[in-house]
């Protein structure tokens, strides 16, 4: 079921009703039902390899309490191969498969490798990484582990963030199901806001963004550098008004009830490097990577060359992560090798800036850092978007001829060979949503708009709904596109 559909328009008052309606004893299961129905709305039959791995980390957690001695890091081992030998074989089998039989034919070997027919499961990635950190946090001893089964599925299964995230933490949301949530006049308006906001980001601007993106990226060879170029950049605030309204609507769905989930994202366009970038942007998987496979690896503990290594495999496999395509390899690796190489330059960087003077002149050293840092972000949608790898190379190539396109047009006067979109029908609209968008940061950030919305007056209050609400009504694009996030 997807958010900006008309099912979850009655689906989320229903369900949300019922949950204070009910004794607190029947809620979870009333949840649980509740995510079910969710889930199956887009393949019921993939339920159940949700029900097989819920069953196999319920197990294992009380096991893995209950072991001493090296058999807890067996059972953990165990739960661990079991959840990515499910995620491998649904996002990765076919990937591996075809790579090995395109291996073959360069070897002139005729193996005829058979893919399988199979479809990713929905939000595969994120629950099997929430269930992982379960188990994962048993074994830490830093959770208990759930002797109830149903509020451990429901831990799994919630519905808000069941498909996309925000990946939870079992320390942060297991003991809140617990918990009796009473009907909160603060938590209904926080999280309808949220819900408002994620909405706008994502049918009005991120949506409306993609009419321009999409079809520049689906042919690119029918377009210009610096239309690629310009397209990459609006992908940048398309992706992210989808992800991070996908996040909104459900930390403001469980808002509403009375659930508290983490931030995923802390407007990661202002970030000044690469690093603080990723302190930003999904920040319920970067620290999930951080916590659970960076610091297993030894983290900055080991030697500098092994601490180098452990950062670009991070991003690596966080670039696997997103999916089963050497395009997404190549962005993660190329996000690593933009840390390791901030972290090997750091001092020459510092000492130039204070040679000639740029680190005293604050404002002008972090305009720079935020443009160069988003040019960077930039580039690595090139790879992100490209739908394979070898057009995300030729979209460089193109790229790296616009001082040819350039130089064109400063001779010839005419820029109609560079096949831009129209530029009242689709760049305009693109640069006025972004600008839209970030003026309602900025104010948010200046007037702490989160914290003190609630205590401006009424009238300012439902002139801003009824506002945000017209918005999304004539501005949205409501043809029920699937959140990019959700392949993966």
């Amino acid at each position: 079921m997807l958010f900006n559909s008309f099912a979850f328009l009655v689906f989320f008052p229903v369900v949300t009703i019922l949950y204070f309606l009910l004794p607190h004893k029947f809620r979870w299961f009333h949840l649980l039902v509740a995510s079910c129905i969710f889930y199956m709305a887009f393949v019921p039959v993939y339920i159940l390899i949700l029900f097989a791995t819920i069953v196999i980390d319920y197990i294992a957690g009380i096991l893995i309490e209950n072991a001493t001695g090296p058999r807890r890091k067996w059972l953990l081992v165990m739960s661990i191969v079991a959840n990515v030998g499910v995620l491998s074989f649904f996002k990765y089998c076919n990937f591996f498969v075809s790579n090995i039989d395109a291996g073959f034919h360069l070897l002139h070997i005729n193996a005829s490798l058979k893919l399988l027919h199979i479809l990713l499961p929905i939000g595969l990635s994120f629950h099997t990484f929430q269930a992982m950190s379960y188990t994962i946090e048993v074994y830490r001893g830093n959770q208990k582990a759930e002797r109830h089964m149903g509020i451990y599925a429901l831990y799994v299964m919630f519905y808000p963030q069941l498909v996309a995230g925000p990946i939870e933490r079992p320390q942060n949301l297991l003991h809140q199901f617990h918990e009796k949530h009473t009907l909160d006049y603060d938590n209904i308006a926080r999280g309808m806001r949220l819900i408002l906001w994620g909405m706008i980001k994502k049918v009005v601007i991120a949506d409306r963004i993609a009419l321009t993106v999409d079809p520049i990226f689906d042919h690119p060879g029918s377009y210009s550098g610096i239309a690629l170029v310009m397209a990459s950049a609006f992908f940048g605030f398309e992706i992210f008004c989808d992800f991070s309204g996908y996040s909104d609507i459900a930390i403001g769905s469980a808002r509403v009830m009375g659930f508290h989930l983490m931030t995923n994202f802390n407007m990661p366009y202002y970030a000044r490097s690469i690093g603080e970038y990723w302190k930003r942007w999904h920040i319920s998987l970067s620290t999930w990577f951080k916590d659970y496979l960076y610091i297993s690896l030894g983290g900055n503990r080991v030697s500098v060359p092994w601490m180098y290594f452990n950062t670009f495999f991070i991003f690596l496999v966080s670039g696997f992560w997103h999916g089963a395509n050497w395009t997404y390899i190549a962005w993660g690796a190329l996000h690593g090798f933009y840390m390791v190489f901030a972290l090997i330059t750091r001092d020459a960087r510092k000492n130039i800036n204070d040679k000639i003077g740029l680190s005293r002149i604050h404002w002008l050293n972090n305009t720079i850092n935020v443009a160069t840092t988003y040019a960077l972000i930039t580039i690595g949608w090139f790879f992100f978007r490209a739908n394979n790898i070898k057009e995300s190379f030729y979209i460089f190539r193109k790229v790296a001829l616009i001082p040819k396109e350039l130089f064109t047009i400063v001779k010839t006067r005419k820029i109609a060979f560079l096949n831009l979109p129209g530029l009242y029908s689709y760049i305009l609209p693109c640069v006025a949503l972004i600008v839209f968008l970030e003026a309602a940061h900025i104010v948010q950030v200046k007037y702490r708009l989160t914290e003190t919305f609630s205590k401006r007056p009424a009238y300012v209050r439902w002139t801003m709904y009824y506002s945000g609400l017209l918005l999304l009504w004539y501005c949205g694009v409501f043809d029920q596109h699937r959140f990019i996030y959700f392949q993966f």
